[in-house]
């Protein structure tokens, strides 16, 4: 590569770095104020993120930081944890652990097992975060103060909308109110430039100068620490009382980390202009890296982050290097800016959340899931439920459980569970992947890996003639498959396809063979 063209990339990352920088800034101070913790560390750990995950992700494009996925899990490990300084103290360690746990699950090739979550129950967790974002928010949004809300459950906080009324405090509300206005009508804005300037940069450049006119005080605005000295606070050992308390956090923080991690991973894949593909593994590894030194210097847990994954590509990122840019501009605005990051007010940051949080749990999702299925809608709203009610692990195992009881009930026997026939074999010039049996949520990793090696082909078949049910996680596997080879310039052809009885109009809705589970 010639330099001229070697700096015509760099110069197109560094200029996508500055943009995802732009992004990544207000979230990351907003994330960390919302964990529980001092808002410094979103900065540090989108920092490492950008200087240490650009080089060892699996991934050319995504950018790993802070995710507001995660504020739900980190947010009650702080508080189960101990509490102020001591929670973050050992939040801090979950994280070291849960990092530790992800290289494991890296080195022992795990990155695959993504496809094992139903896909329904995926997106009802996600929905979940989301409710959860947007109850925990909106106080903070009136500014209520902390002591009315403390110990209110998602559910208990939407209930007490009603009675918040005397403690809202009218000006921290018109800066909250109006923030929330510009983030949704400028990302609603149809226009190329209104996408070339992140929302919540826009959000920023008007509720500073607006809680000034209106004189907030400076307990509504955020407490942004100097870097060094929130370096002294570091990761500690829990005691023995709270072991079991600390596990639990710890499998949540690597098991929800992981998922969302992948799958942003995953749909980067499919928007990277050069369709570089990316290695799972290898960022599990990257992934759990970041986490360990993340939670060694006090940052919170962070994960390939769709948000700026997206804005990086939609930038004109070239490679990795963009990555790092990004974490070169945090680090200024760290060393020069800490004054101007000083005059945020927290319901600015609470508004872009809550804007966060409505994507998340967007009615959209609810009505895919819907449209899909009935089926799919139960595992949906259950996931939805028990994430609710009780936390994201139980959440996720419930939506896998009604899953399996589904299969049973409509007569998938547990031999059939347990695989499928799936092999590639040669018709003419085609290519041809026989399946046959069900083809259900539990053999996605097993599918995916005779998907990955199929043989160079000028056509490519699916044969479902055997297939006795297939499942819509299944549906949407194969779906993406025919995508990408027909991008590739290798058509693909479905045979036996009518022949199987779908469970609603939905393109991809469950199908079973004729007669089981009418």
């Amino acid at each position: 590569m010639s330099s001229h063209s070697l700096w015509a990339d760099r110069r197109h990352d560094v200029f996508a770095g500055f943009l995802v920088f732009l992004l990544a800034l207000p979230l990351s101070l907003g994330i960390a104020s919302a964990s529980g913790f001092p808002p410094v560390m979103g900065l540090l750990t989108a920092i490492i993120g950008g200087w240490v995950g650009a080089w060892v992700s699996g991934s050319e494009l995504a950018v790993k930081g802070p995710a507001a996925g995660l504020i739900v899990i980190v947010a009650g490990a702080v508080s189960d944890l101990g509490g102020g300084e001591m929670g973050w103290r050992m939040a801090s360690a979950a994280v070291v652990a849960a990092g530790l746990l992800q290289i494991l699950f890296g080195s022992l090739r795990w990155g695959r097992l993504v496809d094992f979550f139903p896909v329904a129950s995926i997106h009802g967790m996600m929905a979940a975060i989301g409710c959860i974002i947007l109850a925990k928010q909106l106080p903070v949004l009136l500014g209520v103060p902390a002591e009315v809300t403390a110990g209110a459950s998602p559910f208990e906080l939407l209930l007490a909308v009603p009675t918040y009324g005397p403690w809202v405090q009218p000006s921290v509300a018109w800066v909250g109110g109006v923030s929330l206005v510009v983030y949704f009508v400028w990302t609603a804005l149809p226009f190329r430039w209104a996408r070339a300037v992140p929302a919540p940069v826009v959000v920023l450049a008007l509720a500073i100068p607006l809680s000034h006119a209106l004189g907030l005080t400076a307990q509504s605005r955020i407490v942004v620490e100097d870097l060094v000295g929130a370096l002294g606070v570091q990761a500690g050992l829990p005691s023995p009382a709270i072991w079991g308390t600390f596990l639990r956090y710890v499998l949540m923080i690597a098991a929800v980390g992981t998922l969302e991690s992948l799958l942003t991973v995953k749909a980067v894949d499919g928007l990277d202009p050069q369709r570089r593909k990316s290695d799972p593994n290898r960022d599990l590894r990257g992934l759990g890296v970041v986490n360990v030194l993340s939670g060694l210097l006090g940052g919170l847990p962070m994960i390939s982050e769709v948000a700026r994954s997206s804005a990086n590509v939609a930038s004109g990122a070239r490679s990795r290097w963009s990555v790092f840019f990004h974490g070169v501009w945090m680090l200024l605005a760290v060393v020069f800016a800490l004054e101007g990051l000083r005059s945020i007010p927290m319901a600015a940051l609470a508004a872009l959340l809550i804007g966060v949080g409505y994507k998340l749990a967007h009615p959209r999702t609810w009505l895919a899931a819907y449209r899909v299925g009935p089926d799919q809608l139960a595992i949906f709203v259950t996931t939805v439920l028990f994430t609710l009610f009780e936390d994201l692990l139980v959440g996720i195992a419930a939506g896998i459980v009604l899953k399996g009881a589904m299969h049973a009930f409509r007569g998938v026997a547990l031999r059939d569970l347990r695989g499928a026939r799936k092999v590639w074999v040669e018709r003419g010039d085609a290519g041809v992947l026989v399946l046959e049996g069900a083809v259900v949520f539990v053999q996605l990793p097993g599918l995916r890996r005779v998907l990955d090696v199929a043989p160079p082909a000028t056509r490519r078949i699916l044969d479902v003639t055997g297939v006795t049910w297939m499942d819509h996680s299944a549906m949407e596997m194969l779906h993406e498959f025919e995508c990408a080879s027909v991008r590739a310039g290798v058509p693909v052809i479905w045979e036996g396809l009518a022949g199987l009885q779908a469970r609603s109009d939905h393109p991809l809705a469950v199908r079973s063979g004729v007669g089981l589970g009418s």
